[in-house]
């Protein structure tokens, strides 16, 4: 099985993983605290099956805020379940879920 969404553990792992990518990345940050834990999920759920369906065209990465707030302040992140499309470590979409497959889909083709 190939493991499709990475999840870093620090921000220079982040930062390894969007130096290494060929393809663009869909970084969707995430939190541990009460309020953020359900719409985590739901975006665990999306995003998968996101990088199923893109897989070879895209990088999905699941980012803990806490774990990683130096790439979290670099995208203006302000809320757990937010996601953004990095093109060659740029931010060229972004968005705030929990979402649907659908809807992340019509972001991603407008980039991709």
């Amino acid at each position: 099985m190939v493991k499709r969404v990475h999840q870093p553990r620090e921000d220079a792992e982040f930062d390894f993983i969007l130096r290494m990518s060929q393809v663009p990345v869909l970084a969707y940050f995430t939190g541990t605290w009460p309020k953020a834990i359900e719409p985590c999920r739901v975006m665990d759920l999306v995003v998968g099956c996101v990088a199923d369906d893109y897989a070879g065209r895209l990088t999905a990465v699941r980012t803990d805020m806490t774990r990683c707030p130096a790439a979290t302040e670099r995208y203006g992140i302000t809320q757990a379940a937010s996601y953004v499309l990095l093109q060659e470590g740029k931010a060229v979409a972004h968005g705030t879920g929990p979402t649907t497959v659908a809807e992340v889909g019509e972001l991603l083709d407008g980039h991709l």
